[in-house]
Parts: C-alpha cells; structure tokens; sequence
C-alpha cells in the first residue's frame, strides 16, 4: 500500500514490487473486503487514502512493523541474513553520518536493505510513533515519553555573508544576530536556534524564512538574504561562499535514536542501534 501511495499509481507500485498491476489490485481488493471498507480511492489523478484508509493505515504500517520483527527474528535465530531498517534522519545525520555507516554495516550484513526517510522533528517524531520507521535520529530534546540513546552532541553555528559585518569576529554573540533578517530552519514543534536565544534572555530574531533544507538556507546567506543558525556539519562538505562561527553562548544539539521502545523493533534495526553505538566516537 506505501508504494501504491508513495507512486500514485497501481501500475508503477508493481512494477517497483515486482508485480503485474491485477495482483497488486487483488491483494488491495481482499483487504477492503476482509474489513468491509474501501481504504483507497482511485481517479483519473491518481490514488489517495479514503477517511476510512487515513485511520487504518497506522495500523497497517504497524502490523507490517510487527510481521517483519517476526520474520527477522527467525532470521536472528539462524544468522541476520534478510531485513530492511526503516530509518528517519535530519538531513545532516542523512548526508554526512548515514552513508558510511550504511557501507560498513552492509559489509558485516550484504543482505539487509535501508529505507530511510528525511524530515522535521515533527515529522520524524510521527513516523516513530506511527511505525512508519523503526527508529529517527534527530534531538534528544524532543520527544518525551519514547525511548533516546544519545550517540553524539553537535555544535550549532552561526552562519553569515562572507561580507557581513559580523564574519571578522572569531565567535557572535546571539545578541548580534537578532537585527539581521533571520532565516529559521523548520523545526517541526521544536526549535534549537529560538530556544538558545530564550535562554541567553536575548529578544527573539527577526525571522523572515523558515525552511526545512539545510542546503538551501546556506544558499538563501550566501545571497545575504539573511544569516542563520545551523548544524555545524553542514559547513564541513560544501562549497557555499558563506562564514561559519560559534555563537556565544554556545548552542549544543544532543543528537539521539528515538524509537518507541527499541526492544520491540526488527531485530536488523537493534543490530544497526547497536552498530551505531559502538560506532559513535567516530562520528563528527
């Protein structure tokens, strides 16, 4: 059903599955029969859930969840052989921690398979509880109520025009940073940058964008659109002509794996937890 919604099309999800289009539809037609219920709308724009379809697939997803923990435990008993890891990341833990780790891990276990899915923490709060995914690294300070492993503390910096003022100063204080136009990355509910400059007891900025994509706030300061406040590891692999300083007070993010109950999820993803885990000193 994902890959229906995902491709809005019965034609192109069996295609991706490895299916003709008449099984995909039967497989759909025997579950609205079972519950009585049409779950999926089809028209000439595509395919959509029914209200009924929004309130079950949760569930679905979750009962999905609970078959591939089953089948992944069987595997455990004779080896870890088979299993995908449904990941949700921030984008900095997506481009820069994720893909190494993905290579190592697959040399130690070539037939797991990743899916990983990039948002806000807001986002990436409601896929964990909806079982979406197994587990989402993001903060540590949001979220209460499900189970945090904390595995790095990452620096948020200052980001600015090469020609601003401010980028002959070795750190900025928050202070500085609330007359310039400030463009917020979207936290989802929680905000790093907005709540460091409540703590400082310094005036809110003056935010004129807020935008989710790290990249595209490096290039909305490099056209001195504004400045900003981000990760420091999106400063380490790209070529955007902007200055990155420390901020004073500093802005620390406990980066976290955030899952509902980590005993309870696919035991390929407790292995890659633990992976990341014993891996988590060489994380940067």
């Amino acid at each position: 059903m994902k890959s229906i919604l995902e491709n809005n099309s019965f034609t192109k999800a069996a295609k991706t599955l490895g299916y003709t289009q008449s099984s995909v539809s039967q497989m759909i037609n025997s579950l609205e029969n079972e519950y009585d219920m049409k779950i999926l709308e089809r028209s000439r724009v595509g395919v959509k859930l029914t209200p009924q379809g929004k309130t079950l697939y949760p569930y679905i997803q979750e009962a999905i969840s609970k078959y591939q923990s089953l089948q992944e435990t069987a595997h455990d008993i004779r080896g870890l052989k088979t299993g995908t890891i449904r990941i949700g990341a921030i984008t900095s833990v997506s481009c820069y921690w994720l893909p190494k780790l993905f290579e190592e891990f697959k040399k130690k276990y070539p037939g797991i398979n990743f899916v990983l899915q990039q948002g806000d923490y807001g986002d990436l709060l409601n896929l964990v509880k909806t079982g979406q995914v197994d587990f989402s690294i993001m903060t540590a300070k949001y979220g209460d109520g499900l189970d945090k492993i904390i595995i790095h503390n990452t620096e948020m910096k200052a980001f600015i025009p090469k020609n601003h003022p401010l980028a002959k100063m070795k750190q900025i204080p928050l202070a500085k940073l609330v007359n310039d136009p400030f463009i917020l990355v979207e936290g989802g509910g929680y905000s790093e940058p907005l709540n460091a400059f409540k703590n400082a007891g310094v005036q809110k900025p003056d935010v004129k964008y807020e935008i989710q994509d790290d990249y595209t706030i490096m290039a909305m300061v490099e056209a001195g659109l504004g400045v900003s406040i981000l990760s420091e590891l999106v400063a380490t692999r790209t070529d955007f002509d902007v200055v990155c300083r420390p901020t004073v007070p500093k802005i620390n993010r406990p980066v976290a794996i955030v899952s509902r109950n980590k005993e309870t999820i696919p035991i390929a993803s407790q292995y890659f937890i633990d992976f990341v885990i014993k891996n988590k000193d060489r994380l940067n």
